[in-house]
């Protein structure tokens, strides 16, 4: 009897773990919202719209899940301006949401139907990209620590530091 799994692809697994990071990321918006309103709704906003382009590419919830967002122009890191781009289709509907009671209602009506439609892009297209992703020219990526650039992000500078000291100029602590 073969067995089933809800999971059964690579790419079905990198999808619901991109929503979870994403879910992360909407957690603390929504933290920063609820505790500091209204100034927290525009900290929050700030916060979705530069998320991508911090930790050279990774958001906390990417950062968390073991993701980064590049560019697919150049392969670098997302840039603030394209985190920007990126988070619209979920930074606009909460643009409404800082005037009350209307605004409120409004950002959630304008909200429901671009989550669906990011959910959908993000499990039907081939490519898992999300309407986001197609705006800004980006695309998310696992960290690989084969890559070069990780592997350099992950030196500790305390070991640069010391090869470059004379012995004459180390102290033993």
């Amino acid at each position: 009897m073969k067995k089933k799994y809800i999971l059964q692809s690579s790419m079905k697994t990198a999808r619901v773990t991109r929503l979870i990071a994403k879910t992360i990321d909407i957690f603390i918006v929504i933290i920063l919202g609820m505790l500091f309103y209204p100034f927290g709704l525009l900290l929050a906003l700030f916060y979705l719209a530069i998320s991508d382009s911090l930790y050279g590419g990774q958001s906390v919830g990417k950062r968390f899940m073991g993701f980064s967002v590049i560019s697919l122009v150049d392969g670098k890191p997302c840039s603030t301006k394209q985190s920007f781009i990126r988070n619209l289709p979920l930074s606009i509907p909460l643009v409404f949401a800082i005037i009350p009671p209307w605004g409120i209602i409004f950002c959630t009506i304008l909200l429901f139907p671009l989550v669906l439609l990011e959910l959908y892009l993000l499990f039907k297209l081939d490519s898992g990209h999300r309407l986001g992703d197609v705006m800004a020219d980006t695309t998310v990526i696992g960290n690989d620590p084969n890559r070069v650039d990780i592997q350099k992000a992950q030196q500790s500078w305390f070991k640069n530091s010391e090869n470059n000291m004379s012995p004459a100029n180390r102290t033993n602590y």
